[in-house]
């Protein structure tokens, strides 16, 4: 049974706008109430993190809060607090979707609304924990407002030339994660024999640089059901099996739907996370991550 994590707290009344506070941070954590108890997340690590910072500023400003590990409700299924938590998330999409609809095409995917919308997307995103039904309609809303007529590059077998990708400047977003160190290792170890790496949000920023995994349209990304990794591995060609693999591993981790039921991945992401925690730079952060894929890629036989 899922485990879950309950903050029950308390702040005296003369503190109105610190209670304001907390109560816009639990919004932003996408917790839930429960009855009059208090707030209900899943238990994760980093649930467990935001509910303790919490617990700490509430302490400060003279309250009281305490964290439970709640086991299961003896009258509430875990199936219907999940549905609790799916339901809190669908007015956040149906929100979106009603702004995304209402904007104008926009052949470049560069407008500040849609830049906004899309930050907005991934906030919802990242506390839609159970997958609102809605989450996929958002998504697909928000491919056609960013980029209503130019596709990505073809993830078609050998539609990319490796001769038109030498010495090129490579342009992915700062923080790397798992689909981006592996994409940019296979960059380096299979397409361009001596690439730059560069980070960034803006793809007009850099002109010459080749986008992969970005939110905007070019370059190289997600593609139907493909994580960037694949995307690239399937668009220069590459019949590497060791390579193919590693994709599988990739995708499940980058896209976690668990599809290959290939474990590394989500080992080598655990551990980006943790050095991402560090405060590492985001070149450095590259450079041990794409150290840890080629170690995979010569332990397989």
């Amino acid at each position: 049974m899922l485990p879950w994590l309950l903050l029950v707290m308390s702040l005296p009344t003369s503190k109105a706008s610190e209670r304001v506070g907390m109560w816009r941070k639990l919004q932003k954590f996408g917790a839930i109430p429960f009855r009059n108890a208090g707030y209900l997340l899943p238990n994760t690590a980093i649930n467990q993190e935001r509910f303790e910072w919490m617990a700490t500023a509430i302490r400060s400003f003279e309250g009281e809060a305490s964290i439970l590990t709640v086991q299961g409700v003896d009258d509430i299924p875990t199936p219907a607090l999940q549905e609790q938590f799916r339901q809190a998330r669908a007015s956040d999409y149906e929100s979106l979707i009603a702004e995304l609809l209402k904007l104008e095409p926009a052949a470049d995917g560069m407008s500040g609304a849609i830049k906004r919308l899309r930050r907005r997307y991934d906030e919802v995103l990242a506390i839609d924990f159970f997958e609102s039904p809605l989450r996929k309609k958002a998504e697909k809303a928000l491919q056609r407002a960013e980029d209503p007529r130019k596709k990505a590059a073809s993830s078609k077998p050998g539609t990319a030339s490796k001769a038109d990708y030498q010495k090129r400047l490579w342009l992915t977003r700062p923080r790397p994660g798992i689909d981006r160190v592996s994409s940019a290792w296979l960059i380096a170890r299979f397409i361009d024999l001596k690439p730059t790496f560069v980070f960034g949000s803006d793809p007009a920023a850099h002109a010459n640089a080749v986008p992969f995994d970005m939110f905007q349209a070019g370059g190289f990304g997600h593609e139907g059901v493909h994580c960037t990794f694949e995307t690239l591995t399937l668009a220069f060609g590459i019949k590497d099996e060791k390579v193919h693999t590693i994709g599988q591993a990739i995708h499940d981790a980058d896209l976690e739907d668990d599809k290959f039921g290939r474990p590394e991945g989500n080992t080598i992401n655990q551990i980006l996370q943790g050095w991402a925690k560090q405060g590492i730079a985001d070149d450095e952060l590259l450079r041990r991550g794409m150290d840890l894929v080629e170690g995979l890629y010569n332990f397989m036989t």
